[in-house]
């Protein structure tokens, strides 16, 4: 409707152009006879020249509300992609990994965290990431959403109202602690998580989101942060956090009971499995849409998303292959996990080739965390949430450092003959590599500090882990009194 608004005012402007032009044009007098003309001969009149001024505005305003209508549609479904990342996506891919007697407590995890989290964001996580404070985190003026409206904030994304960027930011902020629950599935309370989760995006995720993403964030690439790191979509700010908290939890809670003795298989790859094409398919909300509008850069993350995943997926699976004979449905939806875990920093800094390699990279290196470095140092990692995430996220922003490509972004300006400035170490950037670095360290260290004190609080006040009685029954009874699937009414 938009495209055929404006096409009908540029033909209607076009026409009143000829209509206006064409008579002056005939009365005009030869060269010879200038002195001889009149008034008649003047080729526009004021009026004319205001209503062609007036048409020229409504065409540009045209345009611009078109370009804002396809903006803000695209972020609103990217907005939705991601939502659905977390529930059913990651619901179903943890939920299937778990046995059975844990299935809704699991997925009740990340079902738990589309509320809560989304309460948070309205009062103050929003504020404490993207209004402006220090280096290290935000202020308080947004608090209660106050001054975030329909009208875009040119510093974050100039064509979508900040309300947009406001709730497509809120789905990161919703899936980045629920991805955690994979480290601790099985064994930690319904009330401890809850406070946890409160805690940490509060004391963990906000100040990281800003550091990175938000205005005079002390690692901003975009608007001039004093260690700009290159961060597309959460390589960083969701994934390197949440992993290392993640593998912190873990070693806090101790071991599930019975592992690693007894076999703990999935109780049903299938639901995995479903959750991880999901997964694939909202990345491209989280990657894609980390673009801001629906122009050039989109579809460059768009389609350095599907590689990476594609060729994590493979690579992993050829390594398992190689080393236990033959290559499962896990393991090659675990390697699709990981390439779209590293390739999300990079997602918008780099050619289609060097997404291909960053997910060849990311698959055999995270196989190789989850089946040696696990099993070296044996922490119970449940879900392999560090393994993933957090190693996976760890690789992807150093590789971003050296991949990145200005041809596809170049972010950091141009020089004075009006080249792009080298954005990654490939091109002569070896400054950048160092700069990725202090991100991840960073990252690592807010991630271990904050999620050791916020563990050691709750774990005072109420306490962390279910009784021994509550893990042998499942969380499924003793935290929400129910089961997942009732066997008895199936056989009737």
């Amino acid at each position: 409707m938009y495209m055929r608004s404006f096409a009908a005012k540029m033909f209607l402007t076009l026409i009143v152009s000829i209509s206006f032009l064409s008579p002056a044009l005939a009365q005009q007098a030869p060269p010879d006879a200038t002195a001889a003309s009149g008034p008649a001969s003047s080729s526009i009149s004021s009026a004319q020249l205001a209503h062609l001024q007036q048409e020229l505005a409504d065409t540009k305003a045209a345009a611009a509300n078109a370009q804002t209508a396809g903006d803000n549609a695209w972020m609103l479904v990217c907005a939705a992609l991601v939502l659905m990342m977390t529930g059913p996506g990651l619901a179903l891919f943890y939920g299937g990994l778990v046995r059975k007697k844990n299935i809704l407590g699991t997925m009740m995890q990340s079902f738990a965290m589309m509320g809560v989290i989304t309460v948070l964001w309205a009062l103050v996580s929003w504020s404490l990431a993207f209004s402006p404070g220090n280096a290290f985190i935000g202020g308080l003026h947004q608090a209660f959403l106050h001054g975030v409206g329909l009208t875009p904030d040119p510093a974050y994304a100039g064509t979508i109202p900040l309300q947009t960027f406001m709730i497509y930011q809120l789905m990161f902020a919703i899936i980045t602690p629920a991805l955690i629950t994979g480290a601790f599935a099985e064994r930690m309370k319904f009330s401890a998580m809850l406070v946890f989760m409160i805690l940490w995006a509060l004391f963990v995720y906000s100040p990281m989101a800003h550091m990175v993403w938000g205005k005079g964030g002390l690692l901003n690439a975009a608007l001039g942060g004093k260690f700009p790191c290159l961060d597309f979509a959460g390589g960083t700010v969701v994934h390197v956090t949440s992993g290392v908290s993640a593998l912190v939890t873990a070693l806090y809670l101790g071991k599930r009971l019975g592992y690693p003795r007894e076999p703990m298989p999935p109780h049903s790859v299938v639901l995995s499995f479903i959750g991880a094409c999901m997964l694939w398919v909202g990345w491209f909300g989280f990657n894609a849409g980390s673009a801001l509008s629906a122009g050039t850069l989109a579809t460059s993350a768009f389609v350095s998303t599907q590689f990476g995943a594609a060729a994590a997926a493979i690579s992993w699976s050829v390594a398992e292959w190689i080393r236990n004979g033959k290559p499962s449905a896990l393991g090659a939806i675990s390697g699709a996990v990981a390439g779209l875990v590293a390739i999300t920093p990079a997602a918008g800094f780099v050619t289609p080739m060097s997404a291909l390699w960053i997910g060849l990279i990311a698959g055999v290196f995270c196989f190789f965390m989850v089946v040696k470095v696990k099993a070296v140092f044996g922490y119970d990692d449940s879900l392999d949430a560090f393994g993933v995430h957090g190693a996976g996220g760890t690789l992807g922003a150093i590789l971003t450092g050296i991949f990145a490509s200005s041809s596809i972004n170049p972010i950091f300006g141009k020089d004075a003959k009006g080249n792009p400035l080298p954005t990654g170490l490939l091109e002569g950037n070896g400054h950048q590599l160092l700069n990725q670095f202090v991100g991840v360290a960073v990252a690592w260290i807010i991630s271990i500090v904050g999620t050791l004190i916020i563990l050691f609080i709750v774990d005072k006040l109420i306490g962390l882990r279910v009784s021994a009685e509550d893990e042998r029954q499942g969380l499924d009874l003793s935290q929400h009194g129910e089961e997942g699937y009732d066997w008895d009414l199936a056989t009737h």
